[in-house]
């Protein structure tokens, strides 16, 4: 058994999600993941993420499916309203990979 996002695998984004969000807030993603997340709660192999706007800057709020545990993390970017309103982070015990809604259901 693997245990869920290990930061020594390989980490990725789709094209969908390096086309519609900066590189600032996807590392960002990685860095909730690591100093949030990861050995404060279990985590499960998908979690999900809202971009919301919050005064004009951008909010995370995670959440994970069978988890009351929800969390909103402010961050210093602007919001876009051509921002994609929720990605997931996925991990498939080899590598980890931020993905669009669209995207996960190929998978």
């Amino acid at each position: 058994m693997f245990e869920q996002f290990d930061r020594n695998r390989s980490r990725f984004a789709s094209v969908g999600v390096v086309s519609s969000l900066p590189g600032e807030l996807i590392d960002s993603i990685w860095v909730i993941i690591d100093l949030n997340l990861k050995g404060v709660i279990p985590l499960t192999n998908v979690l999900t993420f809202d971009l919301v706007n919050r005064g004009g800057l951008v909010t995370m709020h995670f959440s994970q499916e069978n988890s009351e545990v929800e969390m909103d993390i402010d961050l210093p970017f602007h919001y876009s309203n051509n921002y994609p309103k929720q990605v997931f982070a996925f991990d498939d015990g080899t590598r980890q990979t931020i993905l669009l809604p669209s995207e996960i259901k190929q998978r």
